[in-house]
């Protein structure tokens, strides 16, 4: 049975607020805080048993190996004479936000009837430049089955972030889609991290069919504004594409793009007079997950607890729900850690629409299986990490037996590295 499964990044033991990526407003302005990875990951537990008590299949990831040691070794450096910014980028926990990690076509769209997985380059960044490696050894193992087909990452220079930058629309997951790449080009202050070329080339790769596969730009208003991804500005799922008005470079025609390519689709799109692009980036209201609820429940938004606490947003999404628009129900979760480094509800999250029987079982989740993740989180993760806190060997040990002792209890200490 395909169904769409979410596969949450599980938030590592490394959680810490360096403030490494530019463009990324959040990220920026909680730069040097003291974080709470142990606090972090249980909130990301909470998010997926709220999934899960939804109806809804969910999947995790694990965090990588970090710090990066290998990595240091490369820039002819090591942790302990590192320069500062290359420690930080080598500690970086930023796997967590699986929505960069690859981009997936599912089997109806696909020329050979595969769900194909392509995982993200990330080069335009240098702390999750390091990070495809290890993610690409786990969707290996996640999607070994014959159903799929996993690529290696687009060549730099051509920047990928994955489907942070992709939609889909569609009748239902299971039947074929109209698949939308989201490119930015570059030239202001902030740099624009999914270029053409490489979404083409995600495109041939996938085997998707030209006249069901559109390319839009994203606004440079956006990109310059804080919108360092498109899923901080647009999200679609079947028929719904959830969007600002500011989302796109030329909103009148990649809306008729889109409807030319999917007749059915329901556009709903907020002002900018009605919520402003700040209030939206700052209230994460399109990085949520709009999901289909089973047996009829319509359509949900999985949304940050910040969204209600911003009246113009939370007024606009209530107007919605009294007007009977297709988003039937608000859901939200608290994902604070996240969110103060710069990652919503759906950049937790890589949707994948396959057969949960065709995945690998130690990669789904239920509660049970959450309830241990929990119990290795509440013992090992450390409570708090200030930035002094990363030039000591003591948290290089904490942070490493952690992971360890994650992979153990779910039998997948074949991913150590």
């Amino acid at each position: 049975m395909i169904t769409e499964i979410n596969f949450d990044g599980l938030i590592g033991p490394s959680h810490n607020y360096a403030g490494l990526s530019r463009g990324n407003i959040a990220s920026a302005s909680n730069a040097g805080d003291v974080s709470q990875p142990r606090a972090a990951a249980l909130q990301g537990i909470e998010k997926m048993r709220h999934n899960i008590a939804l109806g809804l299949p969910q999947g995790f990831f694990m965090p990588l190996d970090r710090p990066d040691a290998p990595w240091l070794e490369t820039l002819g450096t090591s942790l302990e004479a590192a320069e500062t910014h290359l420690r930080a980028q080598a500690w970086s926990a930023s796997s967590m936000w699986a929505a960069n990690a690859a981009t997936v076509s599912p089997a109806p769209d696909s020329a050979d009837g595969k769900c194909h997985l392509t995982v993200a380059n990330l080069v335009t960044m240098p702390h999750r430049s390091h990070e495809w490696q290890g993610t690409l050894a786990q969707l290996r193992l996640a999607f070994a089955d014959p159903a799929f087909v996993v690529h290696g990452p687009v060549p730099a220079p051509f920047g990928d972030e994955g489907a942070a930058n992709h939609m889909r629309l569609c009748d239902g997951h299971g039947s074929a889609g109209v698949e939308i790449f989201v490119y930015g080009v570059g030239g202001g202050r902030f740099p624009a991290r999914q270029h053409l070329d490489a979404s083409k080339a995600i495109a041939r790769k996938h085997g998707l069919d030209p006249a069901r596969t559109l390319f839009i730009r994203q606004s440079d208003t956006a990109i310059q504004g804080g919108a360092f991804h498109n899923d901080v500005v647009a999200v679609a799922n079947e028929r719904v594409l959830f969007t600002h008005e500011t989302a796109f470079e030329n909103r009148e025609e990649a809306h008729a793009q889109i409807r030319a390519a999917f007749p059915e689709v329901e556009i709903v799109e907020v002002p900018a007079s009605a919520v402003s692009l700040p209030e939206a980036i700052k209230s994460y209201l399109f990085n949520a997950q709009l999901v289909s609820l089973p047996d009829g429940g319509g359509m949900g938004l999985v949304l940050p607890t910040e969204a209600r606490e911003m009246a113009p947003v939370w007024n606009w999404l209530e107007d919605h729900i009294a007007g009977n628009g297709p988003i039937r129900r608000l859901l939200p979760v608290d994902v604070r850690q996240s969110m103060a480094n710069g990652g919503g509800p759906a950049c937790l999250r890589l949707r994948v629409v396959a057969d949960p029987a065709t995945v690998d079982p130690r990669f789904l989740a239920d509660d049970a299986r959450l309830d241990r993740i929990a119990s290795v989180v509440a013992a090992h993760w450390p409570e708090a990490i200030a930035p002094g806190d990363l030039a000591s060997p003591a948290l290089v040990n904490d942070v490493r037996k952690a992971r360890a002792a994650l992979l153990a209890e779910l039998d997948l200490t074949g991913l150590a590295r």
